[in-house]
């Protein structure tokens, strides 16, 4: 049976290219990057050419920008940093309901520290208000945090027009990119960005690296303390073959971003009118315009997503209820209850997000065997008998 990927939002695979550049920095050129003799230099060089790749593709300089181990250290070096950094000025951050947990976590742990944080709504496709964003800042507002793209339903927010309403009060404006970067073109500069969060493994490096850029002059508080790295910034030994791996992605999704952007929407699309087609009583979640092109979020009604994980795994096919980072909790998502999704059908949602190495012939499959699965676990569930019905049939009168 073959395998069929559709999760590349959680992770995705190491381009072959990026092991390949990877390789001799776990052998031959072992040396620690802040040595200053030969074997030293030599990963020293690597690190700082990796870091002129990644500035250049965001339209930063070389010095504003740090490596980390992933998105989530880089979200809670902003958050806090700035959060530590400006505290004499203000206490207020601004953020949104839909943000990974990276973000939601640092800001609950935040408001216990006595900082006090805005969560904005968002409308029913997943979008934040700019109204909203405006009538939340206060004279002690120091930061605004809005993910660039959602990971479970891959909604893109307006930055732009929230980095430039910030930078008109004087606000640090952060953004999480983790899912955006390597998928859509970014300009810190033109996008009115101060601190961005990105990470390896979401644009087919290495897992236990990312990157952290903040505009010059930007006042952040270190996370990590310890030695010299990073000019102080960010202590400990770097990851260099890592970030030399996160160098090369960086290459590869800059030269082959254009195409990819075209072919996976055409599949995007194709998925997406595809299961309206073959299956009934189903919704999609998020914006049908204004999202990654490689994400397909729906709702079936009346049966569990957990339940058609497990179905199309058994056909060998691999997608998500959302984002990887909670797929132990028994909750609904925040993000689909923040768009008013009832719990019924937050908890019937599945997510298929594609990649580099999806097909047409894949997504045929899926249009093949997921409406198979769907009426077979429909015609198991008493939901689905009561939806048709009017009426429970159930023996005891109680459906759940």
């Amino acid at each position: 049976m073959k395998r069929i990927y559709l999760d590349y939002s959680a992770t995705t695979p190491v381009h072959p290219d990026v092991v390949t550049a990877m390789l001799p920095y776990f052998t031959e050129k072992f040396g620690n990057a802040s040595t200053i003799y030969s074997y030293g230099r030599e990963t020293r060089k690597a690190v700082e050419e990796t870091r002129e790749i990644f500035a250049k593709m965001i339209g930063a300089d070389q010095s504003e920008t740090i490596f980390t181990s992933g998105g989530t250290e880089s979200d809670n070096h902003a958050i806090k940093g700035v959060a530590y950094a400006n505290k004499t000025k203000g206490n207020h951050i601004i953020t949104c309901k839909l943000e990974h947990h990276a973000v939601l976590e640092t800001c609950h742990f935040l408001e216990k520290e006595g900082f006090k944080v805005t969560y904005l709504p968002v409308d029913a496709d997943g979008l934040v208000n700019l109204l909203d964003v405006k009538k939340a800042i206060t004279d002690r507002t120091i930061l605004i945090s809005i993910m660039m793209a959602n990971n479970e339903i891959g909604v893109i927010q307006p930055v732009s027009e929230i980095g430039k309403l910030a930078r008109e009060h004087k606000i640090y404006f952060h953004t999480d990119a983790v899912q955006a970067f390597g998928a859509l073109p970014i300009d810190v500069e033109k996008m009115n960005i101060d601190l961005m969060s990105v990470s390896s493994h979401k644009l087919y490096g290495p897992k236990g690296v990312g990157a952290l850029y903040f505009r010059k002059g930007t006042k952040i508080f270190p996370l990590i303390h310890g030695g010299e790295q990073e000019k102080r910034r960010r202590a400990g030994t770097e990851n260099v073959a890592g970030i030399v791996g996160f160098g090369r992605a960086c290459e590869i999704a800059q030269k082959e971003m254009s195409s990819e952007v075209k072919r996976l929407t055409a599949l995007r699309e194709k998925l997406i009118k595809g299961l309206f087609k073959r299956i009934p009583e189903i919704t999609l979640n998020g914006h049908p315009e204004k999202r990654l092109p490689n994400n397909v979020n729906i709702s079936v009604k009346y049966i569990e997503g957990e339940s058609m994980i497990l179905n199309l795994d058994l056909e060998g096919i691999c997608a998500s209820t959302g984002s990887a980072c909670t797929s132990g909790s028994l909750e609904p998502s925040h993000v689909l209850t923040a768009l008013g999704v009832s719990a019924e059908h937050s908890h019937g949602s599945i997510r298929f997000s594609m990649g580099k190495f999806t097909t047409v012939e894949d997504i045929d499959t899926v249009l093949t065997k997921m409406p198979e699965i769907v009426d077979r676990l429909r015609k198991l569930s008493p939901l689905y008998k009561q939806g048709k019905s009017g009426e429970c049939n159930c023996k005891d009168g109680n459906c759940r």
